[in-house]
């Protein structure tokens, strides 16, 4: 077991997330009984917040991928009015275009009140923390925003600069105090080691967001080292790329669509960020969460066999292992790009 109010060594965690591993494929048991909303999506509490979020989320930079922005605009409109009010984006998205569609969609639907609205934060110091939030809260047309997560914590020093003096942890704190963000979080996508480093720092986290699907077990695992501890403190876990990150995990390794999010959404997690990039995909991901039944530890542990001479090496998890997902705002931070 491990003390939530104290710094975790590497032994520690490894050895919270053997004994974790059941509890995490037991997740049917703590979500059988779930809140369901008006659009017949259910709800999870956001760890220890207050809040309950949809299960199923909306993926900022893939609602703004269609080229007109009346579609766009459409389809996040469309989502929230189906029962999605989760909506994820970031600072950096499209070079602002993500937050801009999704602040007029929401405005022009009148729709703020609706929605439980998180953006990630690109800036390591507090002076970049600050333009940023700025910038995000002007484009989503908002004068607060639900969940404010440091976006791609995925090198080994992020967690200094977020943590040192004049880093942009010291402007979120007073952002909060402020009233211009309710809660603040972090994101990686690269190494579960990285975010029990954050993990380790004095700030108790509101909610963390990570890779989790069907391969992810058996290689560099968040499912295994991080998801437990989170749960073990009450953090908010939230999930992302299910699929592989531009489908991978469908596409090469021939992991059903529904089975890949169904597995996800059966670990005890609040909600799953998915790539929703058209109203085909939302009608086919609001029918598998609509109709979600938690898979049983046996049927987990059975399509983890099923991948698993695909799982180990992280073929179809490169957002682990190379740069081709790390957005070029934090490349350029550390001198990888010009």
């Amino acid at each position: 077991m491990i003390d939530p109010n104290s710094n975790p060594t590497r032994r520690d965690v490894l050895q919270a997330g053997a004994t974790g591993i059941v509890a995490a494929s037991l997740a049917g048991g703590a979500h059988a009984a779930q809140d369901v909303n008006s659009g017949g999506v259910p709800l999870r509490p956001l760890g220890k917040t207050g809040e309950k979020v949809s299960l199923l989320a909306l993926g900022g930079y893939h609602a703004s991928v269609p080229e007109e922005e009346k579609d766009a605009l459409r389809l996040i409109q469309r989502a929230v009015d189906e029962g999605v009010t989760f909506l994820d984006n970031a600072w950096d998205y499209m070079d602002g275009k993500a937050e801009e569609r999704m602040g007029k969609a929401l405005a022009e639907g009148k729709l703020r009140a609706k929605v439980f609205l998180m953006t990630k934060c690109c800036g390591r110091t507090a002076k970049d923390a600050q333009s940023n939030l700025e910038e995000s809260l002007k484009r989503l047309q908002t004068d607060h925003i639900d969940l404010w997560q440091f976006h791609e914590i995925n090198y080994d020093n992020d967690p200094d600069l977020v943590f040192a003096q004049g880093g942009a942890l010291e402007f979120a704190l007073k952002a909060k105090e402020q009233g211009k963000v309710r809660f603040i979080g972090f994101t990686g996508h690269k190494h579960p080691e990285i975010h029990l480093k954050m993990l380790a720092n004095p700030y108790d986290w509101a909610t963390v967001q990570m890779p989790l699907n069907v391969m992810d077990g058996q290689f560099r695992s968040f499912q295994h080292q991080v998801l437990p501890l989170l749960n073990k403190r009450g953090i908010g876990s939230i999930g992302m790329k299910s699929l592989g990150g531009m489908g991978e995990i469908v596409k090469d390794g021939h992991v059903p669509v529904a089975e890949a999010i169904r597995y996800v959404l059966s670990l005890p997690i609040s909600t799953l960020v998915s790539g929703i990039d058209s109203e085909a995909v939302l009608e086919q991901n609001l029918k598998i969460v609509r109709s979600f039944k938690p898979m049983s530890h046996d049927e987990m542990a059975s399509l983890e066999s099923k991948y698993l001479h695909v799982a180990g090496d992280g073929r179809f998890e490169k957002f682990k292992t190379t740069q081709t997902y790390d957005g070029p705002v934090h490349q350029r931070q550390h001198g990888f790009i010009a």
